[in-house]
């Protein structure tokens, strides 16, 4: 297993903090069955959330979800030991998402999917669908779900002392029960609250860091080595090719504007306006991220390098040494708060994939919407239980972050091809897509034998392009008759956002700025 940072067993909490903690759970709780009983939960509903968000929900709702313990104790860590160029990750999906919002969202909300890979059956056909389905099952199960709760029961193992495996339970248990009952409604409305105490909680670590060491200036001018945002071409870790036309730009594009688990907020807006305006709200936030979270694993360095033995305990020790007594409980809410976001936000993706992409789909194509809810909570309650049961191997692979990034890169490039494509190319056949699904696998899996030494985020640009010259060689010679007729959802409005184009400008404008100040 991952060794514990020892820094966060030496935490002690007052009775105030305690107090806090609770009344955080009991006020995420009553929020979500709140939103919940407002009205009869149907499949839209469900599954959904009745396509009714606003904005300001759906941006909030996408950086919960995103956001977990991997960013507190492992991107901080990164920080602690690589600098601020970690913080690509962070500032491109900014970026990405700005693309996400002004192209990919208009097809996906005019065509009225529940799911991604429903947009592939009305792109090429069921048998595209099938497969990302399939992947994405395992996917979750396996990798997202297991590493969530394993990550999550590893810090309050070292926070207050309890063991991974009952931690994981809890962590499941606490998820598994509102998303069940309540479905994405249920999960956006706890998000909006984890989301903002998550934040918050950043911020309070940021300036109390920030004032220790003396203010901006005597930061920066002590951590002027570990400043730069742009590496090498060929650092192992994050050259500046990868980052800015390369391999960085594939995972990213899957993760924000592919990944069931996060689009499903913005397929649940009210409007296109709605969903465009959230995707570029949470784009907005994201640019805060390497302040709140990286530049604080680099104060770390200065202020307490006696105390840190390994970088993923730079967080935890500032946490320790710099929060105030009762405040402590709220830093641990917001945590176990990025926690349930995160877990329950994949939960209900995996349950909804699960229930249309393959029950209703193979087995009751004429399945009723009340049936579909009932196999939809069936499927959240099964998930948890195979997640929390298959969470303790995660342990065995010795490092979160490889064990993510090793599936994740098998799948990743096919299903980014499939659909980018598919949508610049109308006549691209069914079988270029479903074959660049699978030979992606064998492709990333060979790179990873022979080049070991290499970034992974070049092994997957090459899969990428590997996969796209099969398609176009595919498409020339199997073209399509005619392209296909994608339907058009009634009752949404598709006007986009006043301004939207303009708002993702200085998104882009506020990165490139960034990298600029920071070279």
């Amino acid at each position: 297993m991952v060794p514990i940072p020892s820094t966060w067993a030496a935490m002690t909490f007052s009775p105030i903090d305690i107090v806090s903690f609770v009344g955080f759970l009991v006020l995420v709780f009553a929020v979500s069955l709140a939103a919940s009983r407002r009205k009869k939960v149907a499949t839209e509903d469900y599954f959904l959330a009745g396509r009714e968000l606003r904005w300001w929900l759906i941006g909030i709702s996408l950086i919960a979800s995103n956001i977990s313990t991997e960013h507190f104790v492992g991107l901080a860590g990164r920080g602690y030991a690589l600098g601020l160029a970690i913080a690509s990750y962070e500032w491109m999906a900014a970026v990405t998402m700005v693309v996400v919002a002004l192209y990919f969202l208009p097809k996906f909300l005019r065509a009225g999917i529940f799911t991604m890979p429903e947009y592939l059956e009305y792109r090429y056909d069921a048998g595209a669908r099938s497969i990302m389905a399939f992947f994405m099952m395992l996917a979750y199960v396996f990798v997202a779900l297991a590493t969530v709760l394993y990550s999550g029961a590893l810090a309050l193992e070292a926070v207050i002392g309890l063991d991974v495996i009952t931690g994981i339970w809890i962590i499941g248990a606490l998820s598994g029960l509102y998303v069940t009952y309540g479905g994405l409604r249920a999960v956006v409305w706890t998000e909006l609250i984890q989301g903002t105490a998550l934040l918050l909680g950043a911020l309070l670590v940021f300036v109390l860091a920030l004032d220790a060491l003396g203010g901006w200036g005597e930061f920066t001018a002590l951590s002027a080595g570990k400043l730069h945002t742009v590496l090498p071409w060929n650092d192992p870790e994050m050259p500046w090719l990868a980052v800015f036309v390369g391999g960085l730009w594939i995972p990213n594009l899957f993760y924000w504007g592919l990944n069931q688990f996060i689009t499903q907020r913005a397929l649940a807006a009210r409007s296109l306006a709605d969903g465009q305006r959230g995707t570029l709200f949470a784009a907005a936030i994201k640019v805060s991220i390497p302040f709140l979270i990286v530049m604080p694993g680099i104060m770390a360095v200065h202020l307490y390098p006696d105390l840190i033995k390994t970088p993923d305990q730079a967080y935890p020790v500032l946490i320790r040494e710099l929060v105030p007594p009762g405040l402590l409980g709220i830093m641990l809410a917001a945590l176990f708060g990025a926690v349930l976001s995160t877990f329950e936000s994949l939960l209900n993706s995996a349950a909804t994939i699960f229930s249309l992409d393959i029950y209703q789909r193979h087995w009751r194509p004429a399945a009723e919407p009340a049936q579909l809810l009932r196999v939809g909570r069936w499927a959240t309650l099964v998930l948890f239980l195979v997640g929390c049961l298959w969470a303790p191997i995660v342990g065995r692979a010795g490092s979160v972050f490889q064990y993510i990034q090793m599936f994740w890169g098998f799948i990743s490039p096919g299903i980014v091809a499939a659909f980018v494509v598919g949508m610049v190319s109308p006549k691209t056949p069914p079988l270029a897509a479903k074959g660049a699904m699978l030979l992606g696998i064998p492709v990333y899996g060979l790179l990873l034998w022979f080049l070991p030494g290499v970034a992974f985020l070049h092994h997957m640009a090459i899969t990428f392009l590997v996969v796209v010259a099969y398609m176009w060689i595919v498409t020339a010679l199997r073209p399509l008759a005619a392209p296909r007729v994608l339907p058009v959802k009634e009752g949404l409005s598709l006007e986009p956002a006043r301004h939207a184009g303009l708002l993702g400008g200085l998104v882009v404008a506020a990165v490139a700025a960034l990298y600029l100040y920071f070279w």
